[in-house]
């Protein structure tokens, strides 16, 4: 059965079920992303004029979340996208329909920005599927889509995410074999079953870095202000260098169902663009999965240093707010005193 998209072509449909990626060009103005990034250079503590302040020798700053909009009014033409690529509205968990300002700052290094060679991209050693705050199974609903909204200009060489698509296949295979799930261990999926000490020992162990090595065909994201890219959750994706020395600028939104994958439907025509693209890597029209333990959440490391960086950025935001607020009375003070007669004698 073929089914009819409101929002999609269907060379656009085509291309994601090959590629498992799409980009959205101009989603949100130029205005958008500023105003929601207006705050940020205040909550980092550096001064965007100034490259001496920034870090020299950490390549990333992973943002916690501090305000959210709305996807449907923040880029209306990828929450409808969103919609069709997961099923309907009625299949996306509310709770996932926001974006946050949880920027994610690639700023390269000095070094980075004098080295004359750049390492290829399979040698990157980021490589991984997101989700680390869950137990993974092949039909989970945490990550439903990856989502990489861009909030500053990338020019190849400017620290782009790569994706591999051979990787949603390799990552498929591994799940659909595991159904006790897969720890999300760095850059790693690890048997949640396992008693090994260390998982590289286990014979199960999936590497998403030696998967990397197998792949033939990477793809800088790069675009301008506004693109937003939409994922497969299994896709293979790395940070990539910053060479430019200039800060690269992203978010990565998770998108959550409301319910599992399902790769048994009855009906054949209710299966989601996403169902029907992992069905495909799989060499299969159907599949019935079920996990053979239970599913449970994880509370990664970022979380307790990100619940510090919000206390230090919202100190840093009231300093700010502190500041002004002293410049302003004073010069209502200064405005006052000009405004008042002078008794002459």
């Amino acid at each position: 059965m073929v089914k009819e998209y409101q929002h999609l072509t269907e060379e656009e449909v085509d291309f994601f079920m090959e590629n498992g990626y799409l980009v959205v060009k101009r989603a949100f103005s130029r205005e958008k992303a500023a105003e929601f990034t207006r705050e940020m250079w205040v909550r980092l503590g550096l001064d965007p004029d100034d490259p001496e302040t920034w870090p020299k020798d950490r390549e990333r700053i992973h943002m916690p979340v501090l305000n959210r909009e709305p996807v449907a009014t923040f880029a209306p033409k990828v929450w409808e996208i969103m919609k069709e690529l997961l099923g309907g509205e009625e299949r996306i968990d509310e709770a996932s329909s926001t974006w946050g300002d949880s920027f994610i700052v690639n700023f390269g290094t000095p070094a980075l920005a004098a080295e004359r060679t750049r390492v290829p991209p399979a040698e990157l050693d980021n490589w991984h599927v997101d989700g680390d705050f869950f137990v993974h199974f092949l039909d989970s609903p945490e990550q439903a889509l990856l989502v990489i909204p861009l909030f500053s200009d990338i020019r190849p060489g400017g620290g782009g995410t790569y994706i591999a698509p051979e990787g949603i296949a390799a990552a498929a295979r591994y799940l659909a074999a595991h159904p006790e799930g897969g720890l999300p261990r760095p850059l790693a999926f690890v048997p949640s079953t396992s008693r090994h000490a260390d998982p590289r020992d286990d014979p199960a162990y999936y590497s998403h870095l030696a998967q990397a090595k197998t792949c033939t065909r990477f793809v800088e994201l790069t675009g301008e202000v506004g693109d937003v890219v939409l994922l497969h959750p299994l896709m293979l994706h790395s940070a990539s260098k910053n060479y430019l020395r200039v800060p690269r600028v992203i978010t990565n939104p998770p998108v959550a169902l409301r319910e599992p994958f399902c790769f048994a439907r009855d009906d054949p025509g209710e299966y989601s663009l996403v169902e029907r693209t992992t069905l495909r890597a799989l060499g299969v029209e159907r599949l019935e999965f079920r996990p053979t333990t239970e599913r449970r959440r994880i509370v990664p490391a970022r979380v307790a240093l990100q619940e510090k960086m919000v206390a230090d950025e919202r100190r840093r935001l009231a300093e700010v707010a502190r500041a002004k607020a002293g410049v302003d009375a004073d010069a209502d003070a200064g405005a006052g005193a000009a405004a008042r007669p002078v008794a002459v004698a």
